[in-house]
């Protein structure tokens, strides 16, 4: 059914959930899965002055060891897999890597947002769902 997997990853709790549901979807349907390792930027809210070589530097590490632990899992459980890394607003990378490798498939993962969190960010109207043309499996942990 499904025959390529896009498994989206931030390394958080919630991402690693999505990511072991991801690999058993792959593992059962016999799927290609890629990994989109996803890294919001903490340098663009850094004041300049407090960027440095060394915080460059371990972001940037930090990020491809993201990819690399999941890509690794994967591979270990003999999934075909390969992978990329971004940095940003994963509503604007999610969709863009949904539609260039062919995924029949989104594995994201659930966080619980509060109150005041949900009241500043942007409209309802603007969620994954719109925005891709594939099924998306959502992540959750039990008590979610």
């Amino acid at each position: 059914m499904y025959q390529k997997l896009l498994l989206c990853y931030d390394g958080t709790v919630e991402g690693r959930r999505a990511l072991r549901q991801g690999a058993e979807i792959a593992m059962a349907m016999h799927s290609q899965a890629y990994l989109l390792a996803i890294c919001r930027n903490l340098l663009s809210r850094t004041v300049p002055e407090g960027v440095t070589p060394e915080l460059v530097a371990c972001e940037e590490s930090t990020a491809k060891a993201l990819l690399t632990e999941g890509v690794e899992m994967l591979r270990s459980k003999n999934i075909v897999a390969n992978g990329s890394l971004v940095y940003g607003d994963p509503f604007v990378h999610i969709p863009a890597v949904a539609k260039s490798i062919g995924a029949d498939l989104i594995v994201v993962g659930y966080r619980p947002r509060s109150r005041l969190a949900r009241w500043w960010s942007e409209s309802e109207e603007a969620t994954l769902l719109h925005q891709v043309s594939c099924s998306i499996l959502v992540a959750m942990a039990p008590h979610d």
